[in-house]
């Protein structure tokens, strides 16, 4: 058994929680309600278990990894593509799935409680442990299809004893599942609205429209649809013309390497940290240590994310998605996220976008940014798709009512007082 996962006998009657996920989102939501468990309840212990990716979020926060980890092919989206699946196969998935399930099995000897965030993948390695849990689902929402209707799977954990709080990403999601014959179901926050304070970054900006350009944060698609963005920023700058226009690139660390490729790759210039494009005398200025900064002094975003297209929009800001080559940036992905977050949102074009379709983005943009009846909309609607900040203490919260619940292994089946 790893070291992190034993305890010895003299730590045995603190209370530990294992915190189970299954993407990059995910991952950094759950964390966040990690942090802020710890932060105000330093008597709990923690241990993760990142079942998709490399749980670089948990890492980062110095948490215990319960088991293994590896980026696969699909990055997570293997339900994009048949072609995705084969190659997660092929990396190892039936492996890697394998060690996760016993690793579930060998927190359940070791910690009091789960807190699972994601789909029903999560859910179903919280059931294996053994152990009561709550389910956060972060990655399902009713404004999906105005409805919300579990698989027989996951009606069945979510109706299971052990199953002590449903909690969910928004307040409409909660209502439904309510309705549905689920009373333990509640929403006290989203967790992402809690990452965005600003740092005090010098953006560089001047007096003009500021456009955020979200790439993504899997390579190699990133790359690819930065790439795309860029096409994009040329016809941004001609439509504004000749009025200034700025970009503001929010990429992750590990893309900014490949700047120089990526200029090179569309006619463009790099040099420290600028993107240039001489013969239309502009620049995108990229950072990768001032995401809250570029969101929160925006204008508008070009999202080609999942994330952090959910934060802008909590933020109230308008977001132009067009579709790059996935595998988690396709158009089914795009227009699902449309009608997640509701009017913030518009996406251009239905393919890979082309040159015709850069160029109605481009439009759009401009016309975006000149409506202020829309863009007051677009508070309005962040508020209501997304939230506002505090939601990782009120998991947190959550999460402690629960172990003062568990005071032995018969755990009284009552609903968190804070919901």
């Amino acid at each position: 058994m790893p070291q992190s996962l034993q305890k010895s006998p003299q730590k045995r009657a603190q209370k530990r929680v294992l915190f189970i996920s299954n993407g990059h989102g995910e991952d950094l939501n759950a964390c966040e309600v990690l942090k802020a468990l710890r932060n105000k309840y330093s008597h709990l212990e923690t241990i993760a278990l990142p079942l998709v990716g490399e749980g670089n979020a948990y890492r980062r926060a110095g948490v215990a990894i319960a088991t293994p980890t590896k980026a696969l092919p699909s990055g997570g989206f293997a339900y994009m593509s048949w072609q995705k699946q084969i190659e997660d196969f092929q990396s190892g998935l039936i492996g890697l799935t394998w060690q996760q399930i016993k690793a579930a099995r060998a927190c359940g000897q070791t910690c009091d409680f789960v807190f699972a965030t994601g789909d029903v993948l999560p859910a179903i390695f919280a059931y294996l442990t053994g152990l009561p849990y709550a389910i956060f689902l972060v990655s399902s929402s009713g404004f999906y299809e105005n409805r919300y209707i579990p698989n027989l799977l996951q009606a069945l954990i979510m109706r299971s004893p052990r199953c002590r709080q449903i909690l969910t990403r928004d307040a409409y999601s909660a209502e439904l599942i309510r309705q549905r014959g689920y009373p333990n179901t509640c929403f006290v926050g989203y967790p992402i609205m809690d990452v965005l304070e600003p740092t005090g970054k010098d953006l560089h900006l001047i007096a003009a429209p500021t456009i955020a350009l979200l790439a993504g944060s899997r390579l190699p698609e990133a790359a690819e649809n930065l790439a795309l963005q860029l096409r994009l920023c040329e016809a941004i700058v001609r439509e504004f013309a000749p009025n200034p226009v700025q970009f503001r690139a929010a990429l992750v660390p590990s893309l900014m390497p490949q700047l120089p490729e990526i200029a090179s790759l569309v006619g463009w210039q790099y040099s420290d940290g600028k993107l240039y494009q001489p013969e239309l005398d502009m620049a995108v200025v990229c950072f990768s240590d001032a995401f809250a900064d570029i969101l929160q002094q925006c204008d508008l975003a070009i999202g080609m994310a999942g994330t952090a297209v959910e934060q802008a929009v909590g933020l109230g800001k308008p977001v132009i998605q067009i579709i790059g080559k996935g595998p988690q940036f396709s158009y089914r992905f795009a227009e699902a996220q449309e009608r997640l977050l509701g009017l913030s949102v518009q996406t251009i074009g239905k393919e890979a976008a082309t040159p015709k379709i850069l160029q109605e983005a481009a439009q759009c943009v401009k016309r975006t940014i000149a409506d202020r009846e829309y863009l007051e909309r677009c508070q309005r609607n962040g508020l209501e798709r997304v939230g506002a900040k505090g939601g990782s203490e009120n998991l947190a919260h959550v999460i402690a009512s629960q172990l003062e619940n568990c005071k032995s292994t018969n755990c009284k089946s009552t609903q968190s007082k804070f919901c």
